[in-house]
C-alpha cells in the first residue's frame, strides 16, 4: 500500500518521491493545492519545464481515448536525452486502464504525474495507485492553521519579509479555502509590503481579503436555498471583483459536501437538530441552512457535488470569460433545483 496520509505529503514533496515510482496520483477536493503540486512534481523532474519534449502535458480526456498513448509518451526517449515527465491534467472521462497498463510495463524513464478531482475511497485510479508499489497517491485537502503559517512564511521570507505574529494569525484565519486563492492573497501581500522589513497587522487588514469559504456564504446559501436571483447577483458581484470561477465553485462543493455529511451524520433527524448540532456554524446561517437541508436529500446532494467537481475541473480547464459562464450556469441550475424542492 503507497496511499500517503495528508500530513505527510509537505515531507515527502520535500524528500522527492522514490525515483523508482512510475506514478504519482495528485487528487482531492483543494483544487488549488491539487495543481501546485502537480506542476512542481512534474516540472521538478525535469531540467527545463518550458521544453516541450521534456515536458509533455496531455488532456484527460484526450489520453481516455488513446490509452495506449501514455505508455507510448513514458518509454520515449528524448531527443536530446536527460530525465522527462508527462503531465496528464483532468479531464472527465476514466483513465484508470492507461495507468495500469503503464504500472504493469517495465519502469520506464519518465515520471508520469496524474492530477485529478475529489476521488472517492473506491475510484478506480486511487484503488490502482494507492495498492501498486511503483505508485504514489498524494491527498490534497484544505490547508489548516499549521500549514497555513508555514506557507505564509516561507513565501514571505522568499520575498525577504517577516510577518509579525499578529499578523500572520490574523491573514491565516482569513485563508485556507484554496491554496491557489491563498498564495494569491499572500503574494499580494509581499507586493503591498515591498520595501518594508516587516509586515504589519495594518499591512493585512489594509490588503487581505477573506478568501476562505466564508466570503462566498451569501453566493453559496442563496444557491442551496433556491434563490435564483440573489445567487446570480452574488455571482456578478464576485466576478466583477476578481474571484476565480473555480474557486466560487470549490467553495460550493465544499459546502455540498458539508450538507452531505451533516444529512448522513443527522439520520433521523429533523433539519433544526442538525443545523443545532453542526459545530463551527455561525449562528446567522442557522436559519438558512436549516432550509438547505430541508430541500436537499442525500441523493439530490450526491447529484449536486458530481456537477459541482465537473464544473470546477471545466473552469480550471476554461478561458476566464468561459470559466465563468461554466460556474454561473452551475449555481444558477443548482438554484432552480433548490427552488423546485420548495
Amino acid at each position: 500500500m503507497t496511499a500517503i496520509r495528508p500530513g505527510d505529503v509537505e515531507g515527502l514533496l520535500r524528500r522527492g518521491p522514490d525515483p523508482r515510482v512510475a506514478v504519482i496520483l495528485v487528487y482531492g477536493p483543494d483544487t488549488g493545492l491539487v495543481a501546485e503540486r502537480a506542476r512542481s512534481l512534474a516540472e521538478g523532474a525535469v531540467a527545463d519545464p518550458s521544453d516541450p519534449f521534456a515536458l509533455v502535458k496531455i488532456d484527460g480526456d484526450v489520453l481516455a481515448g488513446d490509452p495506449g498513448r501514455l505508455l507510448d509518451e513514458a518509454g520515449t526517449v528524448g531527443l536530446f536525452g536527460g530525465q522527462r515527465a508527462i503531465w496528464v491534467r483532468p479531464g472527465s472521462r476514466p483513465i484508470a486502464p492507461a495507468v495500469e497498463a503503464l504500472l504493469k510495463a517495465e519502469l520506464p524513464a519518465a515520471r508520469v504525474v496524474v492530477e485529478a478531482g475529489d476521488l472517492a475511497k473506491s475510484a478506480p485510479l486511487r484503488v490502482l495507485c494507492e495498492r501498486s508499489p511503483r505508485a504514489l497517491a498524494l491527498p490534497c485537502y484544505p490547508d489548516d492553521a499549521r500549514t497555513l503559517a508555514d506557507l505564509i512564511d516561507a513565501r514571505l521570507q522568499a520575498e525577504g519579509l517577516r510577518i509579525a505574529r499578529d499578523a500572520r494569525e490574523t491573514l491565516a484565519a482569513s485563508l485556507g479555502g484554496d491554496r491557489r486563492a491563498s498564495l494569491g492573497e499572500i503574494e499580494k501581500l509581499a507586493l503591498y509590503a515591498r520595501g518594508q522589513r516587516e509586515i504589519s497587522l495594518e499591512d493585512v487588514e489594509a490588503v487581505a481579503s477573506d478568501v476562505s469559504g466564508s466570503v462566498l456564504n451569501a453566493l453559496i446559501d442563496a444557491a442551496f436555498a433556491g434563490q435564483a436571483g440573489e445567487a446570480e447577483r452574488s455571482y456578478r458581484r464576485f466576478r466583477v471583483e476578481g474571484m476565480d470561477a473555480s474557486v466560487m465553485l470549490g467553495a460550493a462543493l465544499r459546502h455540498a459536501l458539508a450538507l452531505l455529511a451533516a444529512r448522513l451524520d443527522g439520520q433521523g433527524q429533523s433539519p433544526g437538530q442538525i443545523v443545532a448540532s453542526w459545530r463551527g456554524l455561525h449562528f446567522r446561517r442557522q436559519r438558512i441552512v436549516e432550509v438547505q437541508l430541508a430541500r436537499w436529500s442525500p441523493e439530490a446532494l450526491r447529484r449536486a457535488v458530481a456537477r459541482l467537481q465537473e464544473g470546477v475541473l471545466a473552469c480550471r480547464r476554461a478561458e476566464a470569460e468561459f470559466a465563468h459562464a461554466l460556474a454561473s450556469d452551475v449555481l444558477v441550475r443548482i438554484a432552480l433545483e433548490a427552488g423546485r424542492r420548495a
